[in-house]
């Protein structure tokens, strides 16, 4: 049965349909949400408080759990970042929303993540909260016909085994910046949508032109990750070009994550140093990002018609 009090329980599993993501009832759905941060320099943030507040007071209806595979994570220690990002997921089934579990890696890591998607599907296969994002941003020296698009098809089908209908987001070349080269040769799946990641201060129009040379092929893309500086999460803040990428999301009904969940000292950071993981930040404790993200995605969810206007003031007098 579905609790129709929860947004999960409004919309049931998502899937994909005239190239777009779509609920249960077959009507477009928008993700909106953030991302927490590399799971193994980040822990804190995997808990229950975090994924409430994101919901309570950010108005998210998804969280991303990116699962660090490499440098110090899943390869290191793996029961340790299953436990990380499972608790996330039952925190997001306990909250009703959506959750996308995302495989964080650069490189080719097809055994472990076969395993690890395996071992994932069969925990919750059944349940229509959760989304697999099978690998993040591929580096540049893999090519979609040659290298991405095989690795999709070894990966898909053990999810499928287990989670026959489960929305799965396919990584696209060159970090996830090009889902117009997937789009001539697209995977043979249903329920399957292709990443789009961008930086807003390092990726412009040219970026949008690529998504727009996708969906005119009637690709259905996520923006599984975003920031609203440059590309190494760090750098300039621009919310005009930030602003510039909303507009086109909402045109085209794409869902979005943001880029990150941490209290890290960098540009692309939701929070400054110290911040609980049990949320409750006041408004101090948010960085220039984490205030016109919050206010954005309260205003999608209908929670703080204001505070974006609030928002831009703050940005703009500092």
């Amino acid at each position: 049965m579905f609790d129709t009090d929860t947004i999960v329980g409004r919309h049931g599993g998502l899937g994909t349909a005239g190239g777009r993501i779509v609920d249960r009832h077959g009507q477009p759905f928008v993700l909106s949400g953030m991302s927490l941060f590399w799971s193994q320099w980040m822990p804190q943030f995997y808990c229950a408080g975090t994924v409430r507040w994101l919901r309570e007071d950010w108005g998210c209806n998804a969280v991303r759990a990116a699962l660090a595979v490499n440098f110090g994570g899943y390869r290191q220690d793996p029961e340790a970042e299953w436990r990380k990002v499972t608790a996330v997921v039952d925190a997001a089934i306990a909250e009703g929303i959506y959750v996308l579990v995302d495989w964080h890696v650069h490189e080719m890591e097809i055994i472990s993540a076969a395993t690890f998607f395996d071992r994932l599907s069969r925990a919750y296969g059944d349940v229509p909260n959760l989304i697999y994002e099978i690998w993040n941003e591929p580096y540049p020296r893999y090519g979609w016909s040659a290298h991405i698009k095989p690795y999709c098809a070894e990966i898909i089908p053990i999810i499928r085994a287990n989670a026959p209908r489960s929305l799965i987001v396919a990584g696209t070349p060159t970090y996830s910046q090009r889902p117009d080269l997937a789009a001539g040769d697209p995977l043979g799946f249903d329920n399957v949508a292709y990443a789009v990641h961008f930086y807003a201060a390092s990726h412009r129009g040219a970026f949008r032109d690529y998504c727009t040379a996708a969906l005119d092929r009637r690709l259905p893309l996520l923006a599984s990750e975003y920031g609203t500086c440059e590309s190494n999460g760090d750098g300039r803040f621009d919310p005009v070009e930030t602003e510039a990428w909303w507009r086109f999301l909402r045109r085209h009904h794409i869902g979005h994550f943001n880029w990150s969940v941490a209290d890290k000292l960098e540009t692309a950071a939701a929070l400054l140093p110290g911040a609980s993981p049990d949320g409750h930040w006041p408004a101090q404790t948010l960085t220039p990002s984490g205030r016109l993200v919050r206010a954005y995605l309260r205003s999608l969810a209908g929670q703080g018609a204001l505070d974006i206007a609030d928002s831009r003031a703050q940005v703009g007098g500092q």
